[in-house]
């Protein structure tokens, strides 16, 4: 059985607090299914990569994902009020809902990613450590338990070592043992951490045969080429060339919901398609899809990405979170709560802004993801067994995926982006 494993872990919001009278409360009113969020959650997707890639260098890749990232600002947005609150919504485009209408589609959403189908793993949750000794508002807790598929544990952060140890386990249990180590240090004065992961583990439809697995150069620009162990498979895909556009468009299909849509854009016109590129294009691509003979050549790769975000959310809008204006009431009525530091390093979180004020504590929120993604033709011999085609007798065409292409692993009872990234250079660890 080929498989192609990518997890997430949107770890962690490091909460620290000082003392603020706020006091506020929940409301949660009406119902939504989660496929409201659908092209919200994609337009947002878009948006996110678009401000990313601008950051990025030449030749990196770009792995992540955005509906991790969603899930993990929606889970801030639940204890969020005011001005605060009004801009996480408006970055997330859910300004036309309110907070309650939002958990009850991530309720949903969560319902139906964790349905088990055979072949396939697909896990999305939440947990939240909470220090020895510090209580946040019980209705925060239960939003995110009933609505985030939280996971509320005590951490005594007074022993900082022992706290990431604990933390770390955590995460690399929920991911599979993809992501271990992720936390390094600590402040022991920390209040809270929220943990948001994302798990995927997909079975190829049709594996590839890694008896025709061969090393072969990948481009990574018009002056670096690496080598590679490029995978190899000749057969009937879901196939589309959009010359208008630059770019080679084929889906390949796992045993499940989920499937990987490859965007191959001519040589030289990544920025033009990276320019364009929103869910209006995915939609009308995966719509003119069809069946053609192929020989497709695809490099084995796994990669693990860190990807910054701070500057990122304050440049889409969300920037009072930041600020000791910030109001995140609604996860206490008796600790003031502000966003110092949102990034994605990989395998550690550092917490460098520490207050020198000495009467007013104030401390850190601070949301750390990382995306690991691997995919090879690794399987079982009975799997094998099963992938004889019959082909027309027309010539196949090559699609040879060795320069820069982007992958987007969606899930189709949702119609969610799982997954979104750019291979840049696949021998990148």
């Amino acid at each position: 059985m080929r498989s192609i494993f990518a997890s997430c872990a949107l770890a962690a919001l490091l909460l620290a607090v000082a003392q603020a009278d706020h006091h506020m409360h929940h409301n949660h009113e009406g119902n939504m299914s989660c496929h409201v969020l659908s092209p919200l959650n994609a337009d947002f997707a878009f948006a996110l990569y678009k401000n990313v890639n601008r950051r990025t260098g030449p030749g990196k890749n770009i792995f992540m994902s955005p509906l991790g990232v969603s899930a993990a600002l929606s889970m801030l947005s639940t204890g969020a009020r005011g001005k605060t609150h009004s801009q996480l919504f408006s970055t997330l485009g859910y300004s036309e809902m309110d907070q309650a209408r939002v958990n009850e589609a991530y309720g949903h959403l969560f319902q139906m990613l964790g349905q088990s189908q055979q072949e396939q793993k697909l896990d999305l949750g939440s947990s939240v450590a909470v220090r020895t000794g510090f209580s946040p508002l019980p209705t925060y807790l239960g939003d995110l338990q009933k609505y985030y598929n939280g996971e509320v544990f005590n951490v005594d952060f007074s022993n900082p070592s022992e706290a990431v140890a604990q933390i770390n386990r955590h995460i690399a249990a929920k991911t599979q043992d993809k992501i271990k180590d992720m936390v390094k240090d600590l402040d022991p004065a920390l209040a809270m951490v929220l943990i948001n992961f994302v798990y995927f583990r997909g079975q190829w439809e049709r594996p590839f045969d890694k008896n025709l697995t061969a090393k072969a150069d990948f481009h990574v620009d018009g002056n670096t080429k690496v080598e590679v162990d490029m995978m190899k498979k000749m057969g009937r895909f879901d196939y589309y060339q959009d010359n208008d556009n630059h770019s080679t468009i084929v889906c390949l299909p796992y045993k499940g919901n989920t499937s990987m849509m490859i965007v191959l854009p001519d040589e030289n016109k990544m920025e033009v398609v990276e320019g364009f590129i929103n869910k209006d294009y995915l939609r009308n691509w995966h719509d003119k899809l069809y069946k053609n003979n192929l020989n497709l050549f695809m490099p084995k790769f796994a990669i693990s990405v860190a990807t910054p975000l701070d500057e990122t959310l304050k440049e889409m809008g969300v920037t009072e979170a930041y600020s000791d204006l910030a109001d995140f009431s609604g996860m206490s009525d008796e600790i003031k709560l502000k966003v110092s530091k949102v990034g994605h390093p990989p395998y550690r979180i550092n917490n460098k802004n520490k207050s020198v004020n000495l009467t007013i504590f104030l401390f850190w929120l601070q949301v750390s993801h990382q995306a690991v993604l691997s995919v090879d033709e690794t399987g079982t011999e009975a799997a094998a067994a099963t992938t004889m085609e019959i082909m027309p007798m027309s010539l196949p065409v090559d699609v040879m995926l060795n320069r820069p292409f982007l992958v987007f692993i969606t899930e189709h009872s949702t119609k969610s982006i799982i997954f979104a990234g750019k291979i840049s250079n696949p021998t990148a660890a």
